[in-house]
Protein backbone atom coordinates (compact mmCIF):
# COMPACT_ATOMS: atom_id res chain seq x y z
CA UNK A 1 0.00 0.00 0.00
CA UNK A 2 3.09 2.44 0.42
CA UNK A 3 3.93 2.17 -2.79
CA UNK A 4 0.14 3.33 -4.48
CA UNK A 5 0.08 5.94 -2.14
CA UNK A 6 3.66 7.60 -2.77
CA UNK A 7 2.63 7.12 -6.36
CA UNK A 8 -0.66 9.27 -6.18
CA UNK A 9 1.51 11.71 -4.35
CA UNK A 10 4.40 12.29 -7.22
CA UNK A 11 1.46 11.73 -10.16
CA UNK A 12 -0.04 8.02 -11.03
CA UNK A 13 -1.53 9.53 -14.17
CA UNK A 14 0.16 12.57 -15.68
CA UNK A 15 2.80 13.69 -18.44
CA UNK A 16 5.06 11.11 -17.51
CA UNK A 17 2.79 8.07 -17.56
CA UNK A 18 1.16 9.26 -21.09
CA UNK A 19 5.29 9.83 -22.58
CA UNK A 20 6.02 6.33 -20.79
CA UNK A 21 3.19 4.23 -21.81
CA UNK A 22 3.10 5.93 -25.51
CA UNK A 23 6.70 4.78 -25.81
CA UNK A 24 6.36 1.74 -24.53
CA UNK A 25 3.77 0.88 -26.80
CA UNK A 26 4.96 2.15 -29.95
CA UNK A 27 7.46 -1.06 -30.40
CA UNK A 28 4.79 -3.60 -29.55
CA UNK A 29 3.00 -2.11 -32.47
CA UNK A 30 6.09 -3.28 -34.89
CA UNK A 31 6.37 -6.47 -32.61
CA UNK A 32 3.61 -8.38 -34.50
CA UNK A 33 5.60 -8.15 -37.47
CA UNK A 34 8.70 -10.51 -35.55
CA UNK A 35 5.90 -13.09 -34.59
CA UNK A 36 3.83 -13.51 -37.78
CA UNK A 37 6.20 -12.48 -40.24
CA UNK A 38 6.83 -16.04 -41.52
CA UNK A 39 3.41 -16.14 -43.25
CA UNK A 40 4.95 -13.75 -45.75
CA UNK A 41 8.82 -14.36 -45.48
CA UNK A 42 7.90 -18.14 -45.70
CA UNK A 43 4.99 -18.52 -48.14
CA UNK A 44 4.66 -20.92 -50.98
CA UNK A 45 3.91 -20.18 -54.46
CA UNK A 46 2.64 -22.82 -56.70
CA UNK A 47 6.11 -24.71 -58.13
CA UNK A 48 6.70 -27.83 -60.30
CA UNK A 49 10.08 -29.37 -61.32
CA UNK A 50 12.13 -27.51 -63.80
CA UNK A 51 12.10 -28.86 -67.29
CA UNK A 52 14.74 -27.93 -70.11
CA UNK A 53 13.71 -27.09 -73.66
CA UNK A 54 16.81 -28.84 -74.86
CA UNK A 55 16.01 -31.73 -76.62
CA UNK A 56 11.80 -30.94 -76.01
CA UNK A 57 10.97 -30.91 -80.17
CA UNK A 58 8.40 -32.55 -81.50
CA UNK A 59 9.05 -33.06 -84.94
CA UNK A 60 10.88 -29.93 -86.26
CA UNK A 61 9.13 -27.46 -84.31
CA UNK A 62 9.95 -26.95 -80.52
CA UNK A 63 7.49 -27.14 -77.96
CA UNK A 64 5.87 -24.31 -76.20
CA UNK A 65 5.74 -24.05 -72.36
CA UNK A 66 2.18 -25.43 -71.92
CA UNK A 67 2.85 -28.33 -74.08
CA UNK A 68 6.18 -28.87 -72.79
CA UNK A 69 4.72 -29.39 -69.09
CA UNK A 70 2.06 -31.92 -70.23
CA UNK A 71 4.78 -33.92 -71.81
CA UNK A 72 7.05 -33.39 -68.83
CA UNK A 73 5.22 -32.83 -65.71
CA UNK A 74 2.02 -35.53 -64.49
CA UNK A 75 -0.80 -33.95 -62.92
CA UNK A 76 -2.45 -34.06 -59.39
CA UNK A 77 -6.00 -34.94 -58.50
CA UNK A 78 -6.55 -30.99 -59.26
CA UNK A 79 -5.42 -31.25 -62.19
CA UNK A 80 -2.57 -28.98 -61.78
CA UNK A 81 1.21 -29.78 -63.17
CA UNK A 82 2.59 -32.24 -60.12
CA UNK A 83 4.87 -29.48 -57.46
CA UNK A 84 7.53 -32.64 -56.77
CA UNK A 85 7.91 -34.77 -59.89
CA UNK A 86 8.54 -35.21 -62.77
CA UNK A 87 8.30 -38.07 -66.17
CA UNK A 88 11.33 -39.79 -66.12
CA UNK A 89 11.19 -39.84 -70.41
CA UNK A 90 8.92 -37.04 -72.30
CA UNK A 91 5.57 -38.42 -72.61
CA UNK A 92 5.20 -37.39 -76.44
CA UNK A 93 1.78 -39.25 -76.82
CA UNK A 94 0.11 -37.24 -74.71
CA UNK A 95 0.28 -34.31 -76.92
CA UNK A 96 -2.20 -35.85 -79.08
CA UNK A 97 -4.21 -37.64 -75.99
CA UNK A 98 -7.40 -37.10 -74.08
CA UNK A 99 -5.98 -39.58 -71.29
CA UNK A 100 -6.31 -37.52 -68.23
CA UNK A 101 -4.91 -39.88 -65.45
CA UNK A 102 -1.00 -40.01 -66.06
CA UNK A 103 -0.22 -41.05 -62.15
CA UNK A 104 0.59 -44.16 -63.40
CA UNK A 105 3.84 -43.85 -65.89
CA UNK A 106 7.44 -43.74 -64.07
CA UNK A 107 7.98 -40.33 -62.30
CA UNK A 108 11.15 -39.54 -60.49
CA UNK A 109 11.68 -36.23 -57.82
CA UNK A 110 12.83 -33.37 -58.72
CA UNK A 111 16.81 -33.64 -59.64
CA UNK A 112 17.48 -30.23 -61.50
CA UNK A 113 15.37 -27.54 -59.34
CA UNK A 114 11.86 -25.67 -59.32
CA UNK A 115 10.23 -23.06 -61.34
CA UNK A 116 7.64 -20.78 -59.21
CA UNK A 117 4.98 -18.91 -59.75
CA UNK A 118 6.82 -15.27 -58.69
CA UNK A 119 3.22 -13.46 -59.73
CA UNK A 120 2.61 -12.79 -55.36
CA UNK A 121 5.48 -13.64 -53.71
CA UNK A 122 8.60 -12.93 -55.98
CA UNK A 123 11.23 -13.73 -53.40
CA UNK A 124 10.92 -16.16 -49.93
CA UNK A 125 12.64 -18.14 -48.03
CA UNK A 126 10.91 -21.00 -49.64
CA UNK A 127 11.77 -20.21 -53.51
CA UNK A 128 15.53 -19.12 -52.04
CA UNK A 129 16.71 -22.07 -50.38
CA UNK A 130 14.04 -24.39 -52.57
CA UNK A 131 12.06 -25.39 -48.93
CA UNK A 132 9.40 -27.61 -51.10
CA UNK A 133 8.67 -31.48 -51.43
CA UNK A 134 11.21 -33.88 -49.43
CA UNK A 135 12.71 -30.17 -47.86
CA UNK A 136 8.79 -28.43 -46.69
CA UNK A 137 9.49 -29.55 -43.08
CA UNK A 138 12.24 -27.19 -42.74
CA UNK A 139 10.25 -24.13 -43.36
CA UNK A 140 7.78 -25.29 -40.15
CA UNK A 141 11.57 -25.82 -38.61
CA UNK A 142 12.23 -22.82 -38.69
CA UNK A 143 9.21 -21.07 -36.89
CA UNK A 144 8.97 -23.85 -34.43
CA UNK A 145 12.67 -22.41 -33.69
CA UNK A 146 11.58 -19.11 -33.62
CA UNK A 147 9.11 -20.09 -31.26
CA UNK A 148 11.44 -22.14 -29.08
CA UNK A 149 13.76 -18.63 -28.66
CA UNK A 150 10.70 -17.00 -27.65
CA UNK A 151 10.31 -19.75 -25.01
CA UNK A 152 14.25 -19.41 -23.56
CA UNK A 153 13.67 -15.71 -23.74
CA UNK A 154 11.04 -15.69 -21.59
CA UNK A 155 12.90 -17.92 -19.01
CA UNK A 156 16.16 -16.07 -19.32
CA UNK A 157 14.97 -12.55 -19.65
CA UNK A 158 12.19 -12.81 -16.70
CA UNK A 159 15.22 -14.03 -14.52
CA UNK A 160 17.97 -11.52 -15.55
CA UNK A 161 15.17 -8.84 -15.04
CA UNK A 162 14.13 -9.35 -11.43
CA UNK A 163 17.96 -9.47 -10.65
CA UNK A 164 19.56 -6.91 -12.30
CA UNK A 165 16.36 -3.94 -13.39
CA UNK A 166 13.87 -4.21 -15.90
CA UNK A 167 15.12 -1.21 -17.98
CA UNK A 168 18.57 -2.62 -18.34
CA UNK A 169 16.67 -5.76 -19.69
CA UNK A 170 14.74 -4.14 -21.88
CA UNK A 171 16.99 -1.39 -23.44
CA UNK A 172 19.49 -5.04 -24.28
CA UNK A 173 16.36 -6.73 -25.65
CA UNK A 174 15.54 -3.88 -28.56
CA UNK A 175 18.95 -3.71 -29.14
CA UNK A 176 19.39 -7.69 -29.50
CA UNK A 177 16.01 -7.75 -31.58
CA UNK A 178 17.13 -4.57 -33.46
CA UNK A 179 20.73 -6.60 -34.76
CA UNK A 180 19.60 -10.39 -35.03
CA UNK A 181 16.79 -9.09 -37.39
CA UNK A 182 18.74 -6.58 -39.67
CA UNK A 183 21.09 -10.01 -39.58
CA UNK A 184 18.76 -12.20 -40.76
CA UNK A 185 17.84 -9.94 -44.07
CA UNK A 186 21.35 -10.96 -45.22
CA UNK A 187 21.31 -14.19 -44.22
CA UNK A 188 23.66 -16.38 -46.67
CA UNK A 189 22.18 -19.81 -45.47
CA UNK A 190 19.11 -21.43 -44.18
CA UNK A 191 21.16 -22.11 -41.04
CA UNK A 192 22.02 -18.91 -40.26
CA UNK A 193 18.73 -17.37 -40.97
CA UNK A 194 17.44 -19.93 -38.59
CA UNK A 195 19.65 -19.01 -35.97
CA UNK A 196 19.35 -15.63 -36.47
CA UNK A 197 15.27 -15.69 -36.27
CA UNK A 198 15.65 -17.94 -32.57
CA UNK A 199 18.11 -14.97 -31.57
CA UNK A 200 15.28 -12.69 -32.71
CA UNK A 201 12.86 -14.27 -30.56
CA UNK A 202 14.50 -14.54 -27.34
CA UNK A 203 14.80 -10.74 -27.42
CA UNK A 204 10.67 -10.86 -28.19
CA UNK A 205 10.49 -12.53 -25.04
CA UNK A 206 12.20 -9.82 -23.37
CA UNK A 207 10.27 -7.01 -24.72
CA UNK A 208 6.99 -8.51 -23.56
CA UNK A 209 7.78 -9.36 -20.30
CA UNK A 210 9.52 -5.70 -19.34
CA UNK A 211 7.24 -3.98 -21.12
CA UNK A 212 4.15 -5.61 -19.17
CA UNK A 213 6.14 -4.94 -15.73
CA UNK A 214 7.18 -1.45 -16.53
CA UNK A 215 3.77 -0.46 -17.61
CA UNK A 216 2.25 -2.04 -14.50
CA UNK A 217 4.68 -0.46 -11.81
CA UNK A 218 4.01 2.96 -13.34
CA UNK A 219 0.49 3.32 -13.40
CA UNK A 220 -2.77 3.39 -10.86
CA UNK A 221 -4.84 0.16 -10.72
CA UNK A 222 -8.11 2.48 -11.90
CA UNK A 223 -6.06 2.12 -15.66
CA UNK A 224 -4.01 -0.57 -15.85
CA UNK A 225 -6.79 -2.18 -17.50
CA UNK A 226 -7.97 0.48 -20.14
CA UNK A 227 -4.67 1.21 -21.08
CA UNK A 228 -3.85 -2.28 -21.41
CA UNK A 229 -6.40 -2.83 -23.82
CA UNK A 230 -4.61 0.03 -25.50
CA UNK A 231 -0.94 -1.61 -25.85
CA UNK A 232 -3.32 -4.88 -26.91
CA UNK A 233 -5.36 -2.88 -29.74
CA UNK A 234 -1.26 -1.18 -30.73
CA UNK A 235 -0.31 -5.23 -31.70
CA UNK A 236 -3.30 -5.80 -32.74
CA UNK A 237 -2.73 -2.92 -35.16
CA UNK A 238 0.79 -4.44 -36.13
CA UNK A 239 -1.08 -7.20 -37.57
CA UNK A 240 -3.14 -5.64 -40.34
CA UNK A 241 -0.29 -3.17 -41.22
CA UNK A 242 1.78 -6.20 -41.38
CA UNK A 243 -0.72 -7.01 -44.55
CA UNK A 244 0.25 -4.08 -45.92
CA UNK A 245 3.79 -3.85 -45.95
CA UNK A 246 3.79 -7.24 -47.27
CA UNK A 247 1.99 -6.31 -50.08
CA UNK A 248 4.02 -3.22 -51.08
CA UNK A 249 7.04 -4.87 -49.95
CA UNK A 250 6.56 -8.78 -51.37
CA UNK A 251 10.98 -9.29 -51.25
CA UNK A 252 11.59 -11.08 -47.74
CA UNK A 253 14.69 -9.42 -47.26
CA UNK A 254 13.20 -6.24 -47.68
CA UNK A 255 10.06 -7.04 -45.77
CA UNK A 256 12.30 -8.53 -42.81
CA UNK A 257 14.74 -5.38 -42.90
CA UNK A 258 11.38 -2.97 -42.35
CA UNK A 259 10.18 -4.39 -39.54
CA UNK A 260 13.76 -4.80 -37.93
CA UNK A 261 15.14 -1.49 -38.32
CA UNK A 262 13.03 0.59 -36.38
CA UNK A 263 14.20 -1.37 -33.24
CA UNK A 264 17.44 0.87 -33.24
CA UNK A 265 15.47 3.75 -32.78
CA UNK A 266 13.75 2.45 -30.18
CA UNK A 267 16.67 1.23 -28.25
CA UNK A 268 17.90 5.11 -28.61
CA UNK A 269 14.90 6.65 -26.46
CA UNK A 270 14.62 3.27 -24.31
CA UNK A 271 17.76 5.25 -22.63
CA UNK A 272 14.90 7.77 -21.37
CA UNK A 273 12.70 4.73 -19.39
CA UNK A 274 12.64 4.68 -15.41
CA UNK A 275 13.26 1.76 -14.05
CA UNK A 276 10.51 0.48 -11.64
CA UNK A 277 10.95 2.14 -8.32
CA UNK A 278 9.02 -0.86 -7.17
CA UNK A 279 11.57 -3.30 -8.23
CA UNK A 280 14.59 -0.32 -6.62
CA UNK A 281 13.20 -1.18 -3.12
CA UNK A 282 12.76 -4.35 -3.32
CA UNK A 283 16.25 -4.51 -4.78
CA UNK A 284 17.78 -2.68 -1.55
CA UNK A 285 18.11 0.04 -3.36
CA UNK A 286 16.07 2.65 -1.69
CA UNK A 287 18.10 5.94 -2.83
CA UNK A 288 17.96 5.17 -6.52
CA UNK A 289 14.15 4.54 -6.31
CA UNK A 290 13.59 7.98 -4.47
CA UNK A 291 15.89 9.48 -7.31
CA UNK A 292 13.46 7.55 -9.69
CA UNK A 293 10.38 9.14 -8.13
CA UNK A 294 11.44 12.72 -7.65
CA UNK A 295 12.04 12.73 -11.66
CA UNK A 296 8.15 11.30 -11.81
CA UNK A 297 7.34 14.28 -9.57
CA UNK A 298 9.26 16.90 -11.83
CA UNK A 299 7.79 15.77 -15.13
CA UNK A 300 4.49 15.41 -13.90
CA UNK A 301 4.92 19.13 -12.22
CA UNK A 302 4.13 17.84 -8.49
CA UNK A 303 7.55 19.62 -7.49
CA UNK A 304 6.09 20.23 -4.13
CA UNK A 305 5.97 16.42 -3.26
CA UNK A 306 9.05 15.58 -5.14
CA UNK A 307 10.99 17.63 -2.65
CA UNK A 308 9.19 16.09 0.72
CA UNK A 309 10.44 12.63 -0.66
CA UNK A 310 13.58 11.54 0.85
CA UNK A 311 15.27 8.04 1.65
CA UNK A 312 13.86 8.09 5.00
CA UNK A 313 10.02 8.77 4.00
CA UNK A 314 10.68 5.96 1.54
CA UNK A 315 11.58 3.13 4.16
CA UNK A 316 8.67 4.55 6.64
CA UNK A 317 6.31 4.31 3.73
CA UNK A 318 7.28 0.46 2.83
CA UNK A 319 9.11 -0.90 5.60
CA UNK A 320 6.80 -4.69 4.60
CA UNK A 321 8.59 -4.33 0.97
CA UNK A 322 11.68 -3.74 2.85
CA UNK A 323 11.59 -6.72 4.76
CA UNK A 324 10.85 -8.66 2.04
CA UNK A 325 14.59 -8.31 0.80
CA UNK A 326 16.28 -9.76 3.62
CA UNK A 327 15.88 -13.35 1.93
CA UNK A 328 16.46 -14.38 -1.48
CA UNK A 329 13.46 -15.74 -3.92
CA UNK A 330 13.57 -18.82 -6.05
CA UNK A 331 11.44 -20.80 -8.05
CA UNK A 332 10.19 -23.07 -5.08
CA UNK A 333 8.46 -19.69 -3.38
CA UNK A 334 6.09 -20.42 -6.26
CA UNK A 335 4.70 -23.48 -5.00
CA UNK A 336 5.69 -22.99 -1.22
CA UNK A 337 2.40 -21.63 0.49
CA UNK A 338 -0.94 -22.46 -0.66
CA UNK A 339 -1.97 -19.00 -2.55
CA UNK A 340 1.15 -19.02 -4.46
CA UNK A 341 0.83 -23.12 -5.49
CA UNK A 342 -2.79 -22.31 -6.49
CA UNK A 343 -2.14 -19.56 -8.63
CA UNK A 344 1.10 -20.57 -10.01
CA UNK A 345 -0.96 -23.81 -11.34
CA UNK A 346 -3.80 -21.79 -12.19
CA UNK A 347 -2.13 -19.13 -14.39
CA UNK A 348 0.44 -21.82 -16.28
CA UNK A 349 -2.25 -24.02 -17.26
CA UNK A 350 -4.06 -20.55 -18.62
CA UNK A 351 -1.41 -19.14 -20.55
CA UNK A 352 -0.84 -22.99 -22.15
CA UNK A 353 -4.00 -23.63 -23.25
CA UNK A 354 -4.89 -19.89 -24.36
CA UNK A 355 -1.53 -20.08 -26.41
CA UNK A 356 -2.48 -24.17 -27.38
CA UNK A 357 -5.69 -22.77 -28.79
CA UNK A 358 -4.84 -19.96 -30.50
CA UNK A 359 -2.12 -21.38 -32.72
CA UNK A 360 -4.33 -24.65 -33.17
CA UNK A 361 -7.16 -22.21 -33.88
CA UNK A 362 -4.93 -19.94 -36.55
CA UNK A 363 -4.43 -22.81 -38.57
CA UNK A 364 -7.83 -24.09 -39.41
CA UNK A 365 -8.34 -19.73 -40.28
CA UNK A 366 -6.15 -20.61 -42.93
CA UNK A 367 -9.32 -22.64 -44.58
CA UNK A 368 -11.24 -19.09 -45.23
CA UNK A 369 -10.16 -19.37 -48.96
CA UNK A 370 -9.17 -15.83 -49.49
CA UNK A 371 -5.72 -14.41 -50.04
CA UNK A 372 -3.12 -13.98 -47.99
CA UNK A 373 -3.64 -10.86 -47.08
CA UNK A 374 -7.18 -10.38 -46.83
CA UNK A 375 -7.11 -13.32 -44.31
CA UNK A 376 -3.99 -11.12 -41.98
CA UNK A 377 -6.56 -8.51 -41.97
CA UNK A 378 -9.44 -10.16 -40.87
CA UNK A 379 -7.09 -11.95 -38.01
CA UNK A 380 -6.15 -8.72 -36.32
CA UNK A 381 -9.51 -7.12 -37.43
CA UNK A 382 -12.05 -9.32 -34.98
CA UNK A 383 -9.24 -8.25 -31.95
CA UNK A 384 -10.88 -4.67 -31.86
CA UNK A 385 -13.92 -5.72 -30.90
CA UNK A 386 -12.70 -8.75 -28.68
CA UNK A 387 -10.27 -6.46 -26.87
CA UNK A 388 -12.86 -3.58 -26.65
CA UNK A 389 -15.35 -5.83 -24.54
CA UNK A 390 -12.60 -7.44 -22.47
CA UNK A 391 -11.82 -3.91 -21.36
CA UNK A 392 -15.41 -3.64 -20.10
CA UNK A 393 -15.24 -6.72 -18.60
CA UNK A 394 -12.29 -6.63 -17.18
CA UNK A 395 -12.98 -2.97 -15.43
CA UNK A 396 -16.38 -3.67 -13.91
CA UNK A 397 -17.32 -7.36 -14.19
CA UNK A 398 -13.18 -8.41 -12.69
CA UNK A 399 -10.75 -10.29 -14.35
CA UNK A 400 -11.49 -13.69 -12.66
CA UNK A 401 -14.75 -13.84 -14.62
CA UNK A 402 -13.31 -12.40 -17.53
CA UNK A 403 -10.91 -15.04 -18.05
CA UNK A 404 -13.05 -17.74 -17.06
CA UNK A 405 -15.66 -16.64 -19.67
CA UNK A 406 -13.57 -16.01 -22.66
CA UNK A 407 -11.81 -19.33 -22.37
CA UNK A 408 -14.68 -21.78 -21.83
CA UNK A 409 -16.65 -19.59 -25.07
CA UNK A 410 -14.00 -20.64 -27.04
CA UNK A 411 -13.57 -24.11 -26.34
CA UNK A 412 -17.37 -24.54 -26.92
CA UNK A 413 -17.03 -22.27 -29.76
CA UNK A 414 -13.91 -24.89 -31.23
CA UNK A 415 -16.04 -28.18 -30.09
CA UNK A 416 -19.39 -26.45 -31.89
CA UNK A 417 -17.63 -26.38 -34.87
CA UNK A 418 -17.45 -30.11 -34.73
CA UNK A 419 -21.04 -30.74 -35.44
CA UNK A 420 -20.96 -28.07 -38.78
CA UNK A 421 -20.96 -29.38 -42.31
CA UNK A 422 -18.23 -29.36 -44.16
CA UNK A 423 -20.62 -27.39 -46.95
CA UNK A 424 -21.71 -24.81 -44.13
CA UNK A 425 -18.16 -23.07 -44.71
CA UNK A 426 -19.93 -19.58 -43.71
CA UNK A 427 -21.41 -20.95 -40.10
CA UNK A 428 -17.77 -22.57 -39.66
CA UNK A 429 -15.69 -19.44 -40.36
CA UNK A 430 -18.07 -17.15 -38.32
CA UNK A 431 -17.32 -19.82 -35.25
CA UNK A 432 -13.59 -20.19 -36.12
CA UNK A 433 -13.47 -16.27 -35.94
CA UNK A 434 -15.33 -15.33 -32.69
CA UNK A 435 -13.47 -18.68 -30.85
CA UNK A 436 -10.29 -16.69 -32.23
CA UNK A 437 -11.87 -13.22 -30.54
CA UNK A 438 -12.64 -14.64 -27.75
CA UNK A 439 -9.19 -16.11 -27.15
CA UNK A 440 -7.57 -12.66 -28.35
CA UNK A 441 -9.80 -11.44 -25.36
CA UNK A 442 -8.14 -14.17 -23.01
CA UNK A 443 -4.71 -13.21 -24.02
CA UNK A 444 -5.60 -8.98 -23.10
CA UNK A 445 -6.59 -10.42 -19.98
CA UNK A 446 -3.80 -12.14 -18.31
CA UNK A 447 -1.24 -10.24 -19.07
CA UNK A 448 -2.67 -7.76 -17.26
CA UNK A 449 -4.03 -10.54 -14.47
CA UNK A 450 -0.53 -12.08 -14.12
CA UNK A 451 1.25 -8.76 -13.01
CA UNK A 452 -0.97 -8.13 -10.28
CA UNK A 453 -1.34 -11.78 -9.23
CA UNK A 454 2.37 -12.11 -8.48
CA UNK A 455 4.22 -10.30 -6.07
CA UNK A 456 6.77 -7.25 -7.46
CA UNK A 457 9.69 -9.57 -5.78
CA UNK A 458 8.80 -12.44 -8.36
CA UNK A 459 6.63 -10.69 -10.64
CA UNK A 460 8.90 -10.64 -13.29
CA UNK A 461 10.27 -14.45 -12.78
CA UNK A 462 6.72 -15.13 -12.45
CA UNK A 463 5.64 -13.49 -16.21
CA UNK A 464 8.13 -15.42 -17.64
CA UNK A 465 7.22 -19.00 -15.86
CA UNK A 466 3.78 -18.64 -17.35
CA UNK A 467 4.80 -17.17 -20.59
CA UNK A 468 7.11 -20.08 -20.75
CA UNK A 469 4.10 -22.41 -20.93
CA UNK A 470 2.22 -20.18 -23.47
CA UNK A 471 5.10 -20.91 -25.80
CA UNK A 472 4.85 -24.61 -24.94
CA UNK A 473 1.39 -24.39 -25.95
CA UNK A 474 2.37 -23.14 -29.54
CA UNK A 475 4.70 -25.30 -30.47
CA UNK A 476 2.63 -28.40 -29.22
CA UNK A 477 -0.51 -27.00 -31.30
CA UNK A 478 0.92 -28.41 -34.15
CA UNK A 479 1.40 -31.99 -33.27
CA UNK A 480 -2.28 -32.07 -32.11
CA UNK A 481 -3.37 -31.04 -35.38
CA UNK A 482 -1.62 -34.32 -36.73
CA UNK A 483 -3.79 -36.60 -35.34
CA UNK A 484 -6.45 -35.66 -37.58
CA UNK A 485 -4.85 -38.37 -39.82
CA UNK A 486 -5.94 -40.74 -37.25
CA UNK A 487 -9.46 -38.93 -36.28
CA UNK A 488 -10.71 -36.49 -38.32
CA UNK A 489 -12.10 -34.16 -35.91
CA UNK A 490 -9.94 -35.12 -32.73
CA UNK A 491 -8.07 -31.55 -33.19
CA UNK A 492 -11.31 -30.08 -32.49
CA UNK A 493 -11.78 -32.15 -29.36
CA UNK A 494 -8.20 -31.07 -27.96
CA UNK A 495 -8.44 -27.77 -29.11
CA UNK A 496 -11.66 -27.27 -27.47
CA UNK A 497 -11.49 -29.10 -24.04
CA UNK A 498 -7.82 -27.58 -22.98
CA UNK A 499 -9.66 -24.09 -22.76
CA UNK A 500 -12.45 -25.29 -21.30
CA UNK A 501 -10.15 -27.43 -18.34
CA UNK A 502 -7.96 -23.77 -18.09
CA UNK A 503 -11.44 -21.94 -17.92
CA UNK A 504 -13.19 -23.74 -15.00
CA UNK A 505 -8.82 -23.73 -13.53
CA UNK A 506 -9.34 -19.35 -13.69
CA UNK A 507 -12.16 -19.33 -11.21
CA UNK A 508 -10.19 -20.57 -8.84
CA UNK A 509 -7.90 -17.20 -9.12
CA UNK A 510 -7.86 -14.43 -6.43
CA UNK A 511 -10.02 -11.11 -8.28
CA UNK A 512 -7.79 -8.28 -8.28
CA UNK A 513 -9.82 -5.99 -9.36
CA UNK A 514 -9.43 -2.14 -7.55
CA UNK A 515 -7.22 -4.36 -5.31
CA UNK A 516 -3.70 -2.83 -4.69
CA UNK A 517 -0.29 -4.79 -6.51
CA UNK A 518 1.23 -6.94 -3.67
CA UNK A 519 4.83 -6.38 -3.01
CA UNK A 520 5.70 -9.63 -0.83
CA UNK A 521 4.44 -13.35 -0.66
CA UNK A 522 2.96 -12.30 2.37
CA UNK A 523 0.70 -10.41 0.82
CA UNK A 524 -0.26 -12.47 -1.44
CA UNK A 525 -1.32 -14.75 1.44
CA UNK A 526 -3.31 -12.34 3.64
CA UNK A 527 -4.92 -10.90 0.56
Amino acid sequence: MGFAELLEQVGSLGRFQIIHVTLLTIPVFMMASHMILQNFTAATPDHHCLVHHHGATSGNQSLGEEDLLKVSIPVDEKRQPNQCHRFVHHQWWLLNSTIVNRTEMETEPCKDGWVYDRRVFPNTIVTEWDLVCSSRALKQMAQSLYMAGVLVGGIIFGGLSDRFGRRLVLIWCYLQLAVTGTATAFSPSFSAYCSLRFLTGMAFSGIVLNCVSLFVEWTPMRTRAVLGTLTGLSYTTGQIVLAGMAYFIPDWRWLQLTVSLPYFLFFLYSWWFAESARWLVIAGKPDLAVKELKRVARINGKHNAGDKLNTEVKLSNMKEEMASTKRSCSLVDFVRTPTMRRISFSLCLVWFSTSFAYYGLVMDLQTFGLNIYLIQVVFGAVDFPAKFISALTINYVGRRVTQAATLILAGLTILANIFIPQDMRNTRTAFAVFGKGCLAASFNCIYLYTGELYPTVLRQTGMGLTNTMARLGGMVAPVAKMSSEYVPFLPHIIYGVAPIVSGIAALFLPETRNVPLPETIGQVENR
